[in-house]
C-alpha cells in the first residue's frame, strides 16, 4: 500500500532540514580588519631624499579581503631593528595621496613615500645607518605590526659641481665643470667620486659613462652638507675658515655618435668603506641636464710623408705618389692636388682616392710638378693639404 502523497512530502522536508542542520559549524569571529604587514619594503637614496616603495596589503591577517584600508605610517629609527614605529616620520593616505600603480598582472598595487634625512643626522653619524619600516593601518588606525626593515646609510652627500657643461671636440664630447681644490677634512672611510650620465634625445633611459675622483674644496664636512641643502641651517665647522680656490675638471666621452643630440648630467657619489663590508655608495643631487648636438665639423688628420717619384723611360711618363695612411676611423678617402711653379693648385681626382697612393699620367716631358694631398671624412670634412712634394719629368 502506497503512503499518501502528503506524508511523503512531509518526510522529505524533514530530511532536508536534518541535512541542513548537519552542515552548520560554529560561528566565525568577526574580522579585525588588520592589514597584513608588507614584506617587500625597499629603499633608494638620492641626495638627502629616501624613496620608499612597498606593496599595499590586499588581505588582512586572517586572510580576508581588505575592505577598509587606512593610512600607512612611515617609521624611521637609529636602532638596527625597530620593535615598534614610535612617532612616525610620515604618513600616507589610503586613497588620494598614495602613488599607486598596477603591475603587469594587474593585481598588485604599489605605494611610495619620499623621506628627507635631516642634515644634522648626516653630519653626526657620517658612517652610520637609519632603519626604515612601514606599518599599514585600517580605518580605525590599527595595524598588525611593522613591515620588513631596510637600512639606509647616513653618509653625507655633496652638492653637484658648478658650471657643468659639454662641448663637442674632435676626440669626443668633453665635459667640464668647476670644482673646489682644497681638501675636505677626512671623516673615517668616506670618499667622493664624480659620476657622469648620458641619455639620447627621445629616450628617458640614461647610461652611466664612468666615474673619477672628485676633489672638493669646502672647509669641512658639515659646511658641505649645509651649503648643499641651502636651508639656512647653522654651519657646523670645527676648524678655521680657509680661503677658497677652484679648478676645472674634465671628462671625455668618446662613445658618441655624430649628428645625434645628447643630454648630460653629473652627480657626486659618496662612498663609505667599512672593513669586511661592501662599499655603500650613495648619489647626491644631479647637475642640471646639458643638451648638446654632436655635430661633426672636425676634418681628419692632415696626411704626411708625401713622396712623388717619376717613372717612364721607354714608356708613357707618369709620376707615382705615395703617403702615410690616415688612421681616423671616419676616413672616407683623399684628394690629390697639383700645380706647376707659380700657378694655383688644382684637384686631380674626380672621386675620392681610397688608398694612400695615386698615379698622375697627365705629365709632359720637361715639366715640373708640385703635389699635395688632403684627407676627407664620411661627412665631407676636408683636412688641410699636406706638405708639398715636387718632381720633374726629364
Amino acid at each position: 500500500m502506497k503512503p499518501p502523497l502528503g506524508k511523503l512530502l512531509l518526510g522529505l522536508a524533514a530530511l532536508a532540514m536534518l541535512a541542513s542542520c548537519a552542515s552548520v559549524g560554529p560561528p566565525l569571529p568577526p574580522s579585525l580588519e588588520l592589514p597584513k604587514p608588507p614584506s617587500d619594503l625597499g629603499a633608494q637614496r638620492k641626495g638627502d631624499r629616501v624613496l620608499l616603495t612597498w606593496t599595499v596589503p590586499s588581505v588582512t591577517t586572517d586572510r580576508q579581503r581588505m575592505r577598509r584600508p587606512g593610512p600607512t605610517w612611515i617609521c624611521r629609527g637609529l636602532d638596527p631593528i625597530l620593535s615598534q614605529c614610535g612617532t612616525p616620520v610620515g604618513e600616507t593616505s589610503s586613497l588620494p595621496n598614495i602613488v599607486a600603480t598596477k603591475d603587469a598582472a594587474g593585481k598588485k598595487v604599489s605605494a611610495s613615500y619620499t623621506d628627507v634625512l635631516p642634515a644634522q643626522l648626516e653630519v653626526s653619524t657620517p658612517r652610520g645607518f637609519v632603519t626604515y619600516a612601514v606599518e599599514a593601518l585600517n580605518r580605525n588606525r590599527r595595524g598588525a605590526g611593522l613591515s620588513n626593515q631596510v637600512h639606509v646609510t647616513t653618509a653625507p652627500t655633496l652638492p653637484p659641481p658648478e658650471g657643468f657643461r659639454a662641448e663637442v671636440t674632435k676626440e669626443g664630447m668633453e665635459l667640464t665643470w668647476t670644482q673646489p681644490s682644497l681638501p675636505v677634512k677626512p671623516v673615517g672611510a668616506v670618499a667622493y667620486r664624480l659620476r657622469f650620465y648620458r641619455r639620447a634625445e627621445g629616450s628617458q633611459a640614461s647610461i652611466s659613462l664612468g666615474e673619477q675622483d672628485y676633489a672638493t674644496g669646502v672647509r669641512d664636512l658639515a659646511e658641505a652638507v649645509s651649503e648643499g641643502r641651502k636651508s639656512g641651517e647653522e654651519v657646523l665647522s670645527s676648524g678655521e675658515e680657509q680661503p677658497r680656490s677652484a679648478s676645472t675638471g674634465k671628462f671625455l666621452d668618446q662613445s658618441i655618435e655624430w649628428e645625434k643630440t645628447y643630454y648630460y648630467r653629473a652627480t657626486v657619489v659618496t662612498v663609505v668603506t667599512e672593513a669586511g663590508k661592501l662599499p655603500a655608495p650613495v648619489e647626491g643631487d644631479d647637475t642640471p641636464e646639458v643638451k648638446v648636438l654632436a655635430h661633426d665639423i672636425f676634418p681628419p688628420t692632415v696626411p704626411s710623408g708625401l713622396q712623388a717619384v717619376f717613372s717612364g723611360p721607354g714608356q708613357q711618363a707618369f709620376v707615382d705618389l705615395i703617403w702615410a695612411p690616415v688612421t681616423d676611423a671616419d676616413l672616407a678617402g683623399y684628394n690629390v692636388y697639383r700645380h706647376e711653379p707659380g700657378s694655383t693648385p688644382e684637384k686631380l681626382n674626380s672621386d675620392l682616392v681610397k688608398a694612400p697612393a695615386y698615379r698622375d699620367m697627365k705629365v709632359v716631358k720637361g715639366g715640373t710638378y708640385i703635389y699635395s694631398v688632403s684627407a676627407v671624412d664620411v661627412r665631407g670634412n676636408d683636412s688641410a693639404r699636406s706638405e708639398e712634394s715636387s718632381e720633374s719629368v726629364p
